[in-house]
């Protein structure tokens, strides 16, 4: 049960992680609806692109992976 729930908060964790990666926040002294202001819209100092995901996963599976591998030497 250990097992599970520690599972269970690392990929909640994860999971939070990612969904927001992407936001952005809003510059300092962006312009507003009136027009007065300097700043426009930008592009994102680092843009995530989807094999950072991939890369994510592939880590938890080796991760796992080497885990039981390891478990299963001590056995």
């Amino acid at each position: 049960m250990k097992t599970i729930n520690k599972l269970v908060s690392a990929l909640f964790l994860f999971v939070i992680s990612f969904a927001y990666a992407d936001e952005i926040p809003p510059a300092p002294g962006a312009a507003s609806k009136s027009g007065i202001g300097g700043g426009g819209p930008g592009a994102p100092a680092s843009p995530i692109d989807m094999y950072v995901y991939v890369l994510a996963i592939v880590a938890i599976a080796l991760i796992v992976f080497y885990t039981k591998r390891l478990k299963t030497q001590k056995a």
